[in-house]
C-alpha cells in the first residue's frame, strides 16, 4: 500500500539506509536531487542530472504533468506509467489463465505447445518437435505448467520481483525481458537436454528477472545480499531436484543477465540501441543454438 508523501526526514533501516519517502519500507541509497528525499526504484525518474521523485518532476511542469518535451523517465529510460506493474498483472494473468486451459482440456493441449526438441507420436504416426519446424514451441512453452505447485512457485516469484523490476525499466523493456529470457532459456533447453524431454513453465523467464533485478540492485548499490541468497537457493534446487530442466534456468539466467545491464548501464544518448540491440544480440545467439540442434536431429 502507498503512503502519503512525508518529509524528507525518513527513519533509517537496519542497514543504516533511510526509507523512500513514499514507500517507508523499501531502504534506498538515492535521493531526489531537487528536494533530496530519498526515493525506491518504482519512484525515482530520470533527470538531466540524477533523479528525481515525482512530485517534483510535476511541479517542475508547471502543470501536474511534465511537457511533452521532457516526459518523466524510469532508471532505463522507459516512460512513467500509472500503473507501473501492469505488464507484471498481464502476465500472471496469462499464465492462470493457460493452466486453467490445460486442466479443462487436458494433456494433449499441453503437448501440443510445451518444450519438445523431436519425439515420434505413435498415434499420428509422425514426428513433433521443433526439429520439425514447431518453432513456436519455444515461446509456448514459457505460459504452461505442469501443476499447482509449479504455477504457485512461479507465479509469485513473478509477481514478488515483477513489478518492482517493470517500475524501475518501464513496460516495453520489461517485456522484452521477459520474452527474450524465456525464449533464451528454451533454446538453451532444445540444444542440451534430450531431445524426446519435453518441458514447460515461466523459470527460464522468472530467472531472467531474476538475473536483471541483481544487475539493478548493483547499479543503485542496494545490498546484494538477499538477491545473491535467493538465486544461490533457486540455483541450488535447480541442481539437485531431478525433475528440473536446469537449461532453461541458466539459459534464462544467461540472458538476463545480459539484457538487464544493458538497460541499466546503457549511455542516455545511445540508450534504445544499446538496450533494444543487446535484446537482438540474445535472440540471435537462441537463433543459433536452435538452428545446431535442428542441424544434429535432421
Amino acid at each position: 500500500m502507498d503512503q502519503v508523501p512525508g518529509s524528507p526526514q525518513e527513519p533509517q533501516g537496519a542497514s543504516g539506509l533511510p526509507g523512500c519517502y513514499r514507500h517507508p519500507d523499501r531502504e534506498t541509497g538515492i535521493s531526489c536531487t531537487r528536494c533530496e528525499r530519498p526515493i525506491c526504484p518504482e519512484c525515482m525518474i530520470s533527470a538531466s542530472v540524477g533523479f528525481q521523485c515525482p512530485e517534483c518532476v510535476r511541479e517542475g511542469s508547471g502543470t501536474g504533468h511534465a511537457p511533452a518535451a521532457n516526459q518523466p523517465r524510469t532508471v532505463a529510460g522507459g516512460a512513467v506509467t500509472a500503473d507501473p506493474r501492469l505488464v507484471t498483472k498481464i502476465l500472471v494473468g496469462l499464465n492462470v489463465a493457460l493452466f486453467l486451459v490445460q486442466q479443462a482440456v487436458g494433456e494433449r493441449f499441453t503437448a501440443q505447445y510445451y518444450m519438445l526438441g523431436q519425439a515420434l507420436v505413435p498415434e499420428l504416426g509422425s514426428f513433433e518437435g521443433v526439429s520439425e519446424g514447431q518453432w513456436y514451441r519455444l515461446v509456448t512453452a514459457m505460459f504452461l505448467h505442469s501443476g499447482l505447485m509449479h504455477i504457485a512457485f512461479n507465479m509469485l516469484s513473478l509477481w514478488w520481483i515483477g513489478g518492482p523490476l517493470e517500475a524501475a525499466l518501464g513496460r516495453v523493456r520489461f517485456i522484452a525481458l521477459y520474452l527474450v529470457s524465456g525464449i533464451a532459456g528454451s533454446a538453451l533447453t532444445y540444444l542440451l537436454a534430450a531431445q524426446n524431454q519435453p518441458s514447460l513453465g515461466a523459470s527460464g523467464a522468472v530467472f531472467g528477472l531474476f538475473g536483471a533485478t541483481a544487475i539493478l540492485m548493483r547499479r543503485l548499490n542496494y545490498d546484494m545480499r538477499p538477491v545473491i541468497a535467493l538465486l544461490a537457493i533457486n540455483l541450488l534446487i535447480t541442481a539437485f531436484w531431478p525433475s528440473i530442466a536446469w537449461q532453461a534456468h541458466v539459459g534464462g539466467l544467461a540472458g538476463g543477465l545480459v539484457v538487464g545491464y544493458a538497460m541499466v548501464h546503457a549511455p542516455r544518448e545511445r540508450r534504445s540501441l544499446v538496450q533494444f540491440g543487446s535484446c537482438a544480440l540474445v535472440l540471435l545467439a537462441a537463433v543459433v543454438m536452435v538452428v545446431v540442434r535442428t542441424g544434429q536431429l535432421t
